[in-house]
């Protein structure tokens, strides 16, 4: 199967990648980190640029293609050398898009992002007590009183202090229970009463914020509900989640690229011994398997994008291995170039250390590495 980019798809890249290299500078990336999100120009200019390409934001019926948008965060991971907010919001999009259906909600949600690249909504699905056991939720919508009542608690909400609504995912207490439990979506305003963020402090990802969400005997209206989420529910969501788990591939593929590069150039200039320490033949042994390890990763990356975008119909298996695998060769490869770097590696001045922290981050996110084998191996037993 022949995975190499067609000139559109190199076209794209390079725009993306001359984006990337005007905003993303290791000093504003340094201050972004600090300040734990981006300017809003960066994020109007991204929306701008990103709204110019179909092939990326889709219509109303159709988000894009994944492949292309794994391109663009793979590229854009690797010139930042850190984790993005983009990633991230472009599986909101496509979520929003598909509970919600045709709605003024899902309407006004395009309007706002593409004007000023700002996504008005926070995503909260997994719990403290669930993670990636998503079926575990206990968060709930139920009737009380001749109200909606909406109780839970989320974490890792990425944006949760700071966007004015948060999407929900919650049990609908209401719902007949069937063979999955009845999954509702909510879009609350995070100003109501009863509802409490706390930040999370974290080792990487830096610029994206992450909070606890606390859910606590709010009342919620019904136009709240996002229309198209009792005829999607859990299946659906899984298929959603795939999604992001491209796009945390196509990041971490991206990351790991950046570590290589940063490797290369640092075994280019640095001297020991009175010779370069690229011509040790340690120093080139790593490089080497960096190099298998990150051709596999793209491989891998690529393959599961476009399957989803063909609807192939092993692309959830395709999908899953590729989590399992990507995500901890990448922590792998830019594990390798700490090494490289030695003692400067293991300080905040190279950003290898930040491309490490991000690349094990992603271990977990999406889906945790042993919950891929979880996923996977009943259809491949099921298969043979």
């Amino acid at each position: 199967m022949d995975f190499s980019l067609t000139t559109d798809q190199r076209a794209l890249v390079g725009e993306f990648h001359d984006f990337a290299a005007r905003y993303f500078t290791r000093e504003s990336v340094r201050q972004w980190q600090h300040d734990q999100g981006l300017p809003d120009e960066v994020g109007k200019a991204y929306a701008e640029l990103y709204y110019r390409h179909k092939d990326l934001s889709g219509d109303n019926l159709k988000g894009g293609s994944l492949l292309s948008q794994a391109l663009v965060n793979e590229e854009m991971s690797r010139v930042a050398g850190t984790s993005l907010p983009f990633a991230n919001e472009t599986q909101n999009l496509r979520i929003m898009r598909e509970f919600a259906g045709s709605s003024s909600q899902l309407d006004t949600v395009y309007k706002t992002y593409r004007e000023s690249g700002k996504l008005i909504f926070s995503l909260a699905v997994t719990e403290p007590n669930a993670g990636s056991d998503t079926m575990g939720m206990r968060t709930t919508v139920k009737s009380e009183g001749g109200k909606l009542i909406l109780n839970g608690r989320k974490t890792f909400v990425v944006n949760g202090e700071y966007a004015p609504y948060v999407m929900v995912a919650a049990i609908d207490g209401d719902a007949p229970q069937g063979k999955y439990p009845p999954l509702s979506f909510w879009l609350v305003p995070l100003n109501l009463e009863g509802v409490r963020t706390y930040p999370i402090g974290k080792l990487g990802q830096k610029i994206l914020p992450f909070s606890d969400v606390v859910f606590d005997h709010v009342v919620v209206e019904e136009s709240y509900r996002l229309s198209n989420a009792d005829k999607a529910g859990f299946p659906q969501l899984f298929h959603m989640l795939e999604v992001g788990r491209v796009l945390v591939c196509a990041q971490s593929l991206g990351l790991a690229q950046a570590a290589m590069d940063d490797a290369v150039a640092h075994a280019r200039s640095r001297t020991a011994f009175g010779e370069s320490i690229g011509s040790f033949q340690q120093i080139q042994e790593k490089l080497v398997d960096m190099e298998v390890t990150l051709r596999n990763m793209r491989h891998a990356v690529y393959h599961a994008a476009w399957s989803f975008d063909a609807n192939e119909p092993d692309k959830r298996l395709t999908v899953a291995l590729m989590k399992r695998y990507v995500p901890k060769a990448a922590t792998q490869v830019a594990d390798a170039a700490l090494q490289i770097f030695g003692g400067r590696g293991y300080t905040d001045d190279e950003r290898v250390s930040w491309i490490w922290q991000d690349c094990r981050g992603n271990q977990i996110s999406e889906g945790t590495d042993e919950i891929m084998t979880y996923i996977a191996a009943p259809m491949i037993l099921g298969d043979r």
